[in-house]
Parts: C-alpha cells; sequence; structure tokens
C-alpha cells in the first residue's frame, strides 16, 4: 500500500487514525498548526512544572486497548484506575464526599442525607447500564450514511427507553434521589459533555453506568500527554511524518477531488487522500468556505460551553486535597441553568482542581504541587470580554484557599491562565467552545456533521465536532470510524 494521506492537525483523533492507516501500510504525514502535537490534550511545561493543558483522566480504556490491538502494537502507555474517582466538597460543609465504584463504601457518605441511597443509586444505574447496552453499538459505534438510516437504526432501541429521550439528565436524576447532595453529586458527569445537567438529555445518564458500574476512570502514568508521546513514537516507528506550525488556510480541487491544501506560507500539500482532524464544522466553514457553515450559520449552532482554564505552581504540598476534586457553590443550579449566558455567576462558581503531582511526582518540584482547575463559562458567543479573568481566578483561588483552610495565594511561584480567548486562538475552537458541537439530540448521529466530505470524495473527518462526539473515547472510536470510510474509499 503506497497511498499517501494527509492529516491536519494531532489531536487524539487524528493520532489514532493515522496509526490505524499507517499500521496498514500507508504513507502518513500530519501538519499541526502549534509547536507539538496533541491538540486539546496537550502539555504545559514551565520552572520545573508539568501540566495537562486539557483532560486529566480518561474512561473506557477498552477503546484504546481495541485500538492497539487493530495495530498489532502493544499498549505504549501505563494506565492506573482512580479509587475514588474524584472527591466533591460543598461550600459551608466540612464533610467530603470520596465518590467510591464500591455502592457499600459511597452508600455510607450518604446516611443521614440521602434516605435508602444504596437501593436508589442501584436501581439508577440498572437503569443506566441498560440505556448503555441498548443504545452504544447501535448509536455510537458505526457509520450512517443517510439521516433515514440513522433512523431506522433508532427504531432498533427498546422502545421502554422512549420515557428518557423527552427528559433532561437533571429531571431524570430528580425521579431517583431526593437530596440537593445526591441530584448534584450523581448529575456532575453531564458537565463532562460540555453543557450541563439541564440541558443534557436523559440518554447521557448512560455515562453514570461507564462511571460507577463500567470501567471508571484511569489516570496515566506520567500524565495524560504521555498518550499524545507514546502514539507519536509508534507512528514514528512507521515512517509517519510531522510537520509542526503549520495551519491550513485554503485548498486546491479538481473534478470532485481535493488536490492540495495550502498552508498560512502558500506551500501546497497534496496527498492522495485527506483527513482534518481540525474542527468539522469550522474547518468547512473558514477554509471550504461552506454555505451550510457560514458565520451566521455556525453561531445558530449549538456550541458546548467555555472553560475558563489556570494552571499553578506552589511551593507547598496540599495535604487536604486528592487527585481530582470538585467544589461546589450554593447555586449550583442558578449557575448550572445560567453558565453560558450570565457571566454574573462565576461570583461562586463551581470548578474542579487536578492536582497531578499526587500520583505523578516528577510533574512538580521537590515540595511542590501542580494545581489544574478548571471552571466551566460562557463561550465567546455569551461573553466576548475576558478583561476580568484575573479577576475571576483571584476569586477562585480565594475560594480553594477557605474551603482547604489553607492560603495558597503566597506560595504561588507560577500561574497561567487560559480563557476562551485562549482555546480558542491555540486550538480554533469556536467561539473558544471547549468541546466543539453540543450533544443535543439534533447534533448527533446522522445530524452531526458527517466524517465526510459532501463535495470531495477524498476527504475525511475525525474528532469531537463530527462523529460520534467529544471525549477521548469517543475521538479513539471516530477513529475507528473514519478508517472504515478509508478503507473502503476508491
Amino acid at each position: 500500500m503506497s497511498k499517501n494521506i494527509l492529516i491536519v492537525g494531532t489531536g487524539l483523533g487524528g493520532l489514532s487514525t493515522g496509526l490505524r492507516l499507517a499500521s496498514r501500510g500507508y504513507k502518513v504525514t500530519f501538519v499541526e498548526k502549534n509547536n507539538q502535537a496533541g491538540g486539546r490534550l496537550n502539555q504545559l511545561k514551565k520552572d520545573g512544572f508539568t501540566f495537562d493543558v486539557g483532560p486529566s483522566f480518561f474512561s473506557m480504556p477498552y477503546e484504546f486497548e481495541e485500538l492497539v490491538k487493530d495495530c498489532g502494537i502493544d499498549m505504549p502507555f501505563e494506565f492506573v484506575e482512580l479509587d475514588p474517582l474524584y472527591t466533591v466538597n460543598f461550600r459551608g460543609s466540612e464533610k467530603k464526599f470520596f465518590l467510591y465504584k464500591d455502592i457499600d463504601k459511597l452508600s455510607e457518605q450518604f446516611e443521614g442525607i440521602e434516605p435508602d441511597f444504596k437501593k436508589k443509586f442501584t436501581a439508577y444505574l440498572k437503569k443506566c447500564e441498560q440505556l448503555y447496552n441498548d443504545t452504544v453499538d447501535i448509536t455510537i459505534k458505526q457509520n450512517f450514511n443517510s439521516i433515514p438510516s440513522y433512523l431506522k437504526a433508532l427504531m432498533q432501541v427498546n422502545p421502554i427507553h422512549l420515557p428518557v429521550l423527552i427528559k433532561t439528565f437533571w429531571k431524570q436524576v430528580n425521579s431517583y434521589f431526593v437530596s440537593k447532595e445526591a441530584k448534584q453529586i450523581v448529575s456532575l458527569i453531564a458537565f463532562f459533555l460540555g453543557r450541563t445537567p439541564f440541558d443534557t438529555n436523559a440518554v447521557y445518564t448512560l455515562l453514570s453506568h461507564i462511571e460507577f458500574s463500567n470501567t471508571g476512570y484511569y489516570n496515566v502514568k506520567g500524565g495524560m500527554y504521555t498518550i499524545v508521546t507514546s502514539l507519536v513514537n509508534e507512528l514514528q516507528k512507521l515512517d509517519a511524518t510531522f510537520i509542526y506550525e503549520t495551519e491550513i488556510v485554503d485548498y486546491q480541487e479538481s473534478n470532485g477531488k481535493l488536490t492540495s491544501l495550502i498552508d498560512q506560507n502558500g506551500k501546497k500539500w497534496q496527498a492522495d487522500a485527506f483527513i482534518i482532524n481540525a474542527d468539522a464544522a469550522l474547518f468547512r466553514g473558514t477554509v471550504f468556505n461552506r454555505k451550510k457553515y457560514a458565520p451566521k450559520k455556525l453561531s445558530k449552532m449549538s456550541w458546548t460551553m467555555g472553560y475558563l482554564t489556570f494552571y499553578i505552581g506552589i511551593k507547598k504540598q496540599l495535604k487536604q486535597i486528592e487527585h481530582h476534586n470538585y467544589f461546589l457553590g450554593n447555586n449550583y443550579e442558578q449557575y448550572a441553568k445560567d453558565v453560558m449566558k450570565n457571566p454574573g455567576t462565576l461570583e461562586k462558581p463551581y470548578y474542579y482542581v487536578n492536582a497531578v503531582s499526587k500520583h505523578n511526582p516528577g510533574c512538580a518540584p521537590e515540595g511542590c504541587e501542580a494545581l489544574f482547575f478548571v471552571c466551566p463559562v460562557p463561550n465567546l458567543l455569551f461573553k466576548q470580554d475576558w478583561s476580568d479573568s484575573d479577576e475571576i481566578v483571584k476569586s477562585i483561588i480565594d475560594d480553594f484557599s477557605a474551603r482547604i483552610n489553607q492560603d495558597i495565594s503566597k506560595d504561588i511561584v507560577f500561574q497561567m491562565v487560559y480563557t476562551p480567548e485562549e482555546w480558542q486562538n491555540q486550538f480554533n475552537l469556536y467561539k473558544g467552545a471547549g468541546l466543539g458541537l453540543s450533544h443535543d439530540m439534533l447534533q448527533i448521529g446522522a445530524f452531526r456533521p458527517k466524517n465526510y466530505d459532501e463535495k470531495f470524495s477524498n476527504t475525511f473527518y475525525v474528532g469531537a465536532s463530527t462523529i460520534p462526539g467529544a471525549g477521548l473515547p469517543m475521538a479513539v472510536i471516530s477513529s475507528k470510524l473514519v478508517t472504515e470510510r478509508i478503507l473502503n474509499y476508491e
């Protein structure tokens, strides 16, 4: 096999697709806008501190196992199951909830808070498992050539789940639990899809099955960026080429095929087939100038929220926190309902803190801690001015310090902040939407931007804004689906 493949972007979807193709004899070349691979699965190193820029844990490890088996290689990185999965802290309470997969250990923490928690949670997880088993293979793990074929596949789903399709995630959780603590903790996972429990369909409660019953969450030894360096290394063994600081801005076509992509310096990149690992909607609009993805059309689509992320190195270690920690305010419902549109709610945010140095001591100098904060915020469609980012960051650091009874502000020796503006500019994310297009019912399956181009028969897409959607396991599944397209392409 001598076909030349050009992959635009080096996110997990692009790297996984490249590995599948290179292992089959294709000649693979990557062009990447930034100076290192990874896309949002990236790394920041400064002053002896190392941070995961984006994802800090992952689920569904069997998708990575399928990937390496398909490519005929051994697993190139080591991952470790998290136990507990994470902790949850409520403002005004000294109680810290440890989210264990062990239902008995988890249930003990809800005594006196949520009556019959174990019974309720077991029933809830049973329904989540049914949703997972009855939908994943049918609607997520296959390609669709048309909307009718997708609707036909949906008809194979057990009709017992139809009532779930008209509920939100929050409403479904509310039908099982009564306490604020249980409802908020169980619904947190909806944020992982880039929206909130109040505007995420209840079908995604299947994620709770993945979280607590199926495989849980995993950390990678050496940090999450080890996934990227390991895959790049395997690709280089297969003679794949990586070209950095190269942004695609234009194209040439002939007879219904893409003949070359043109970078910012005017260089033409030719190939037999092209795979776009940039945002599938935005690339169609800004590079291919498709009317369906013109600026006005893009703005009317449903996008995920933005993220305010900041990376802090402190000259002390924090025994009060675990590897993964969530801190919730008193206004969870108001905040979650308004986060996309009302910047004023940022005064009392929900936020996540990852202490990457807890399990990877090499990520911080001795006696220090590397902290990664994530706060969901409006994307640039709803909040264009981020000149107040330092003020918001300070309020979160102050809140965190109060929660752990230790002022960390005086111990900060390194700090870097990414607002939705930085996410947009560095990673070409539309309006800084952290996970690309949202997963509402008219933007999933065959309704999502296709993983093959509408005009050019030799052009394909992989990543968050095409099928099946956002998340590291979904990127690996996306690579499998687009590889099927390419292998069937003549």
